[in-house]
């Protein structure tokens, strides 16, 4: 169980820590790209101008049923914009392709009598002049999904409706070029310039930052985007052509122009012309814009400021589209919440679940290394070490909840006194001075290995006197001599039968093989030296 449990806290231990650390390097970059389930409807609605009233009729607009009149005219109206912004094909884990439906929709108008009436939209595919649809667009454009930048893949404006059977690209013309944020800004947001893409005019304008603002609990960064003016008509249509409005050629008396060297009836062609200032409120950390605001202003003039154009013409406005749009309440709070989702997305996986798995995993490494620690540097307890004198009992002071002790007989009094030591699990009694004395009794043993037994006393043994070892006689040793008649050479081999025969030792260095001396006869007598005197 100790295994496991070390094994556990170890391997855990490690595991969090490595979490903690892969988390930030790898989830993160996963969760700061533009989601593929991105769908998002925006509401703005026409508010009034900065220090004017009236939310009623708030814009401005161009009687498009006018032209069939004797005069130009225009509406007080209250209008609301409508888009629905969605991720379509191709979108894959590189890009995204964006599709944003936008409408103009005009809730109701009022003449120059004070006439007000509500605007209706056809169904059956037939536009009046005074359909209650304004303009309609299709947004579409494929961006990097970690720069949200347009990466040109695809880039189109569809302006007019698909009839059955037909294609996309022929109702859509190409965007090229397109480098500014539209929909969503880029992750981390810094306090500097950045592209804006303006779809009504198609063209890049610079978003300059102005302040910080904090939106239903979110902080944001205000951007402002001056759009130039731009010639509408410039803008072509999927046809190659301009655009059905913006070009208007009708009498001086129609566009109400007079002035010295104008005549009622002569032509004057206007186009239409559209600037706007655009702002936008993006919450850094995501770049989701949680809010915005917009000044549309589109009006017909002269394409032609020479010095031989009458001044009257040169100097003539005539707003086709004027007014600001404003987030609506319901959009603000469904954006700030998205982006309070993405943000606290980025704060656990970058910030919460590492700190969380790098404590819990440092905890369990210390775990570990207490357990380790603890079994190697065990507290020592009653006869754990013999060697520590801190850790031997005595007679007089028994070890605290040990098994009584279990004494040796002690010795008599005249003699060196026995220690006895308690005896705990599997421990017994051992006298160091008195070993190797006769009298000393074996150890006991305590419970639970065996009961203790009566001490034995082992009985002194008396050393015996050492033993005397008696040689035997030494003229048994001598070994028998033989006669000449039993002399045999030593090159022949040995009789083994023959009584009393020794065979000769190897070593003996006499042995010629052929002759023998005869003075290798120890029993022979000496000759006598004095007989051969004198003869």
């Amino acid at each position: 169980m100790k295994r496991v449990l070390l094994a556990f806290t170890a391997f855990f231990g490690v595991a969090f820590i490595a979490a903690a650390v892969v988390i930030p390097i790898y989830l993160v970059p996963k969760l700061k790209v533009v989601p593929l389930d991105l769908d998002i409807t925006s509401v703005a609605t026409t508010v009034p101008a900065q220090g004017e009233t009236g939310d009623r009729f708030p814009a401005v607009i161009f009687d498009r049923c006018s032209v069939t009149k004797k005069k130009a005219a225009q509406f007080d109206a209250h209008l609301t914009q409508q888009r629905r912004s969605v991720i379509v094909d191709p979108s894959d884990a590189d890009q995204a392709t964006l599709q944003s439906a936008q409408t103009v929709r005009i809730d109701r108008v009022r003449d120059s009598a004070g006439t007000e009436r509500d605007l209706t939209m056809s169904t059956d595919g037939e536009r009046a002049c005074d359909d209650a649809l304004l303009t309609a667009t299709v947004d579409r454009v494929s961006v990097n999904r970690k720069t949200s930048v347009p990466n040109g893949v695809v880039s189109s404006l569809q302006l007019e409706s698909v009839p059955e059977g037909g294609n996309v690209e022929d109702a859509s013309v190409r965007l090229d070029d397109r480098k500014g944020f539209q929909y969503k800004f880029g992750f981390n947001v810094q306090k500097r310039e950045y592209y804006y893409f303006d779809t009504n005019t198609r063209q890049d304008s610079p978003a300059k930052f102005v302040e910080e603002k904090v939106i239903n609990g979110v902080k944001t960064y205000h951007f402002e985007a001056d759009v130039p003016e731009k010639d509408l008509s410039d803008l072509p249509n999927p046809q190659g052509d301009a655009a059905l409005g913006t070009i208007l050629n009708m009498p001086a008396s129609w566009w109400g122009i007079t002035g010295r060297g104008v005549k009622a009836k002569d032509m004057v062609e206007m186009h239409r012309y559209g600037a706007a200032t655009r702002h936008v409120y993006v919450e850094p950390v995501t770049g989701t814009i949680v809010s915005g605001f917009e000044e549309q202003h589109q009006y017909f003039k002269s394409p032609d400021d020479s010095s031989e154009t009458p001044r009257a013409i040169r100097e003539f406005r005539m707003d086709a589209l004027k007014a600001t749009f404003q987030w609506s309440d319901e959009t603000v709070a469904q954006q700030t919440d998205r982006a309070k989702h993405y943000v606290n997305l980025l704060k656990w996986g970058g910030t919460y679940v590492p700190i969380i798995l790098g404590v819990l995993g440092g905890l369990l490494l210390l775990a570990w290394v207490f357990l380790v620690w603890r079994g190697r540097k065990k507290p020592a307890t009653s006869g754990d070490d013999p060697q520590d004198p801190q850790d031997q009992p005595t007679l007089d002071e028994p070890t605290s909840g040990a098994p009584p002790a279990v004494a040796l007989d002690k010795a008599p009094a005249d003699e060196t006194p026995t220690t006895s030591y308690a005896v705990t699990d599997g421990a017994y009694t051992y006298d160091p001075s008195s070993f190797g004395d006769p009298n000393h009794q074996r150890p006991t043993f305590a419970a639970p290995y065996a009961p203790a037994p009566d001490t034995t006393v082992i009985p002194s043994v008396e050393p015996d006197a050492p033993e005397t070892t008696v040689l035997p006689d030494q003229s048994q040793w001598q070994r028998a001599v033989p006669q000449e008649s039993e002399w045999q050479p030593r090159h022949e081999a040995p009789d083994a039968q023959t009584p009393g025969h020794v065979a000769p030792s190897p070593l003996d260095d006499t042995d010629t093989g052929a002759f023998r001396s005869p003075f290798a006869d120890p029993t022979r007598p000496m000759p006598n030296p004095d007989q051969n005197r004198d003869r």
